[in-house]
């Protein structure tokens, strides 16, 4: 049998498993840990240890069929103007519950589409936030950025917030693909973005590649790559279009039969990794690569690389703020997610009320799982021994998973005394097997493929 044939044996082909960006993921969130959770989280944390903030903007003038996040679409500034205005009073409601002096590391804007909002939202929503939060002197900043709904007048008045990264969403630039996910955007349109970012001294560039998308091919992928790699950029996430049509409807729009299947979506993937490697980037986990320079890579090898909702990070904020709605914020002692729809968010807030819907309070017990899982998923690697420094005894209590992961995984894993190994052969099917580590996924719940 070869390496494939073993792999989709070992179920890389027919697993749903999470992308673990959490643990608990999203899905374990339930109403009983909501706004009073929220509350008292907040008003535990510490002035001294700095924390991250995101600020999710859920408008865009066009709705990506691909896409499964927390968007609605807008043809006017009317509703993100009104949006603006419940965020500074959710921002007014924050500074009540947050103890004084809180610090903040890093700062990204992400939806939706951030760029929607003109440079005088931009520098008022900014303003806001910074009156609640004073930045660190290794503060950083970065925003999502769509090269349709951007002109220099925005970069300037983002630059002027003191943006750092930004990253520019990609997906592939072949116009049938393009024509097929709903998402028109030109090579040329994105070039000229990537210009005026480096002409506004925006040094970091990240891009967003999808692979398996409708009518995708390698000959259209390896296009894609070529003009990608020609913008320099300094990190690249590579990420598999994960359809849930019974979770995003707007999926529906996309014909199943036009998907590559699975066998194609692994050499889609295999070959774009190889590309961005060979380029001289480095591989940073299952699905980013980024220069040797950049501090993504550093991270990798110090090793302090971490995994949050927004993917690989070397961000060590402990704690993250979310802003708006749809957001979720993590705690020391857990998550709280703001209500998801847009109205029942703003209904809250002006209400008075924390945003916090659901969440998820966490024991002992998660907290080593969510530890020992974030590191298979970061370093491909856990060692007992270590993990027992942090958590005590307790985290001899993995010893069995990582006996019966190792006798379910072979030839794709080691097991040497105390420490556990995902082999290079076998990264592939990491998120499959960093599953055998979850104890909290609900009945029934489908998540997206793992290849």
């Amino acid at each position: 049998m070869d390496q494939l044939q073993t792999l989709e044996t070992l179920g890389l082909f027919s697993s749903r498993v999470p992308r673990y960006t959490s643990y608990p993921t999203a899905a374990a969130f339930s109403p009983e840990v909501g706004s009073t959770f929220q509350q008292a989280a907040l008003s535990a944390l510490d002035p001294a240890e700095p924390v991250s903030v995101y600020v999710h903007i859920p408008f865009c003038e066009r709705l990506c069929f691909f896409c499964a996040c927390h968007t609605q679409g807008t043809k006017t500034l009317g509703p993100v103007e009104r949006y603006v205005e419940v965020l500074e009073t959710e921002i007014d409601l924050l500074r009540v519950a947050l103890p004084p002096g809180l610090r903040m590391g890093r700062m990204h804007w992400g939806g939706g589409t951030p760029t929607i909002l003109p440079p005088a939202l931009i520098e008022r929503l900014n303003r806001a936030i910074h009156r609640l939060f004073t930045p660190t002197a290794s503060f950083e900043f970065s925003v999502e950025i769509d090269p349709t709904l951007i002109d220099r007048a925005k970069i300037e008045a983002l630059r002027a917030a003191g943006l750092t990264r930004a990253s520019i969403g990609i997906q592939d630039f072949d116009p049938e693909v393009q024509q097929a996910i709903s998402r028109l955007q030109s090579f040329e349109a994105t070039r000229r973005c990537v210009g005026q970012l480096r002409a506004a001294g925006v040094t970091s560039l990240n891009t967003d590649l999808v692979y398996g998308l409708p009518h995708q091919t390698m000959a259209r992928l390896e296009d894609t790559i070529d003009k990608t790699l020609s913008f320099s950029p300094d990190r690249v996430a590579l990420f598999g279009y994960a359809h849930v049509p019974w979770v995003s409807k707007r999926q529906k729009l996309i014909r199943e039969a036009t998907l590559p299947d699975e066998v194609a979506r692994y050499h889609l993937n295999q070959r774009a990794a190889a590309r961005f490697t060979s380029a001289g980037m480095e591989a940073i986990g299952i699905d980013h690569f980024a220069t040797p320079q950049d501090a993504l890579a550093r991270a990798k090898h110090s090793p302090r690389l971490r995994r949050n909702f927004q993917g690989y990070t070397d961000d060590n904020c402990q704690t993250l703020i979310g802003l708006g709605a749809s957001s979720i914020s993590r705690f020391p002692g857990g998550y709280v997610q703001n209500a998801p729809a847009t109205a029942a968010y703003n209904a809250r807030i002006t209400a008075g009320e924390l945003p916090g819907a659901r969440g998820y309070a966490m024991d002992d017990t998660d907290h080593l799982h969510a530890r020992a899982i974030e590191l298979l998923m970061c370093d491909f690697s856990l060692d007992l021994s270590d993990l027992a420094q942090t958590f005590g005894a307790r985290a001899l209590d993995l010893e069995s998973d990582l006996n019966a992961m190792c006798a379910r995984y072979t030839p794709f894993v080691r097991l040497s005394g105390m420490r556990f190994d995902i082999l290079p052969e076998g990264r592939a099917l990491t998120r499959v097997i960093a599953s055998a580590l979850d104890r909290k996924v609900p009945e029934g719940m489908r998540y997206s493929q793992a290849s």
